[in-house]
Protein backbone atom coordinates (compact mmCIF):
# COMPACT_ATOMS: atom_id res chain seq x y z
CA UNK A 1 0.00 0.00 0.00
CA UNK A 2 1.38 3.35 -1.04
CA UNK A 3 -0.01 6.70 0.04
CA UNK A 4 0.57 8.85 -3.04
CA UNK A 5 0.40 11.97 -0.89
CA UNK A 6 3.60 10.95 0.89
CA UNK A 7 6.98 10.76 -0.84
CA UNK A 8 8.22 8.80 2.18
CA UNK A 9 5.59 6.10 1.62
CA UNK A 10 6.62 5.64 -2.02
CA UNK A 11 10.36 5.79 -1.29
CA UNK A 12 9.99 3.27 1.53
CA UNK A 13 8.20 0.77 -0.74
CA UNK A 14 10.65 1.42 -3.56
CA UNK A 15 13.64 0.85 -1.26
CA UNK A 16 12.16 -2.36 0.12
CA UNK A 17 11.45 -3.74 -3.34
CA UNK A 18 15.00 -3.13 -4.51
CA UNK A 19 16.12 -6.11 -2.42
CA UNK A 20 14.07 -8.59 -4.46
CA UNK A 21 14.09 -9.84 -8.04
CA UNK A 22 11.33 -8.08 -10.00
CA UNK A 23 10.19 -11.33 -11.64
CA UNK A 24 9.47 -12.84 -8.21
CA UNK A 25 6.33 -10.72 -7.90
CA UNK A 26 4.29 -12.15 -10.78
CA UNK A 27 0.95 -13.05 -9.26
CA UNK A 28 2.12 -12.31 -5.72
CA UNK A 29 1.90 -8.54 -5.33
CA UNK A 30 -0.64 -5.86 -6.05
CA UNK A 31 0.14 -2.21 -5.42
CA UNK A 32 -2.75 -0.43 -3.72
CA UNK A 33 -2.39 3.33 -4.15
CA UNK A 34 -4.33 5.58 -1.80
CA UNK A 35 -4.82 9.33 -1.91
CA UNK A 36 -4.97 9.62 -5.69
CA UNK A 37 -8.38 11.31 -5.58
CA UNK A 38 -6.86 14.53 -4.30
CA UNK A 39 -4.51 15.19 -7.21
CA UNK A 40 -3.44 18.62 -5.96
CA UNK A 41 -2.08 16.98 -2.78
CA UNK A 42 -0.08 14.23 -4.52
CA UNK A 43 3.62 14.14 -3.70
CA UNK A 44 4.41 11.28 -6.07
CA UNK A 45 4.08 11.26 -9.85
CA UNK A 46 1.43 8.84 -11.15
CA UNK A 47 3.90 7.73 -13.82
CA UNK A 48 6.38 6.67 -11.14
CA UNK A 49 3.74 4.46 -9.55
CA UNK A 50 2.75 2.91 -12.88
CA UNK A 51 6.41 2.24 -13.70
CA UNK A 52 6.82 0.50 -10.35
CA UNK A 53 3.89 -1.78 -11.17
CA UNK A 54 5.25 -2.51 -14.65
CA UNK A 55 8.75 -3.20 -13.34
CA UNK A 56 7.42 -5.75 -10.86
CA UNK A 57 4.85 -7.28 -13.23
CA UNK A 58 2.13 -6.38 -10.74
CA UNK A 59 -1.23 -4.66 -11.01
CA UNK A 60 -1.70 -1.17 -9.61
CA UNK A 61 -5.06 -0.25 -8.10
CA UNK A 62 -5.82 3.38 -7.31
CA UNK A 63 -8.41 3.90 -4.60
CA UNK A 64 -9.64 6.09 -1.80
CA UNK A 65 -10.28 4.61 1.59
CA UNK A 66 -12.57 7.39 2.81
CA UNK A 67 -15.81 5.92 1.47
CA UNK A 68 -17.16 2.56 2.57
CA UNK A 69 -18.49 1.88 -0.93
CA UNK A 70 -15.08 2.44 -2.49
CA UNK A 71 -13.39 0.32 0.19
CA UNK A 72 -15.83 -2.49 -0.57
CA UNK A 73 -15.28 -2.24 -4.34
CA UNK A 74 -11.51 -2.20 -3.81
CA UNK A 75 -11.69 -5.24 -1.54
CA UNK A 76 -13.73 -7.08 -4.18
CA UNK A 77 -11.17 -6.22 -6.88
CA UNK A 78 -8.33 -7.43 -4.65
CA UNK A 79 -10.20 -10.63 -3.87
CA UNK A 80 -10.76 -11.29 -7.58
CA UNK A 81 -7.07 -10.74 -8.30
CA UNK A 82 -6.17 -13.15 -5.49
CA UNK A 83 -8.61 -15.75 -6.82
CA UNK A 84 -7.04 -15.53 -10.28
CA UNK A 85 -3.48 -15.69 -8.98
CA UNK A 86 -4.31 -18.62 -6.70
CA UNK A 87 -5.72 -20.56 -9.65
CA UNK A 88 -9.33 -20.52 -8.48
CA UNK A 89 -10.71 -19.02 -11.69
CA UNK A 90 -10.91 -21.66 -14.42
CA UNK A 91 -9.20 -20.70 -17.66
CA UNK A 92 -7.34 -17.69 -16.24
CA UNK A 93 -3.78 -17.95 -14.92
CA UNK A 94 -1.59 -15.38 -13.18
CA UNK A 95 0.50 -15.16 -16.34
CA UNK A 96 -2.57 -14.52 -18.50
CA UNK A 97 -3.82 -11.97 -15.98
CA UNK A 98 -0.45 -10.23 -16.09
CA UNK A 99 -0.62 -9.98 -19.88
CA UNK A 100 -4.07 -8.38 -19.58
CA UNK A 101 -2.70 -5.77 -17.18
CA UNK A 102 -0.02 -4.55 -19.60
CA UNK A 103 -0.87 -1.50 -21.64
CA UNK A 104 -0.52 -1.51 -25.40
CA UNK A 105 2.20 1.13 -25.02
CA UNK A 106 4.47 -1.46 -23.36
CA UNK A 107 4.39 -3.72 -26.41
Amino acid sequence: MINIQSKYSFKNVEASLSHMDAKFFLGKVCFLITGAGRVNHCSVEMNAVRKLGNLHCSPVIFCELDSEGIRLATAQRLLRILQICAGHVPGVSALFFSSLMKSSIDE
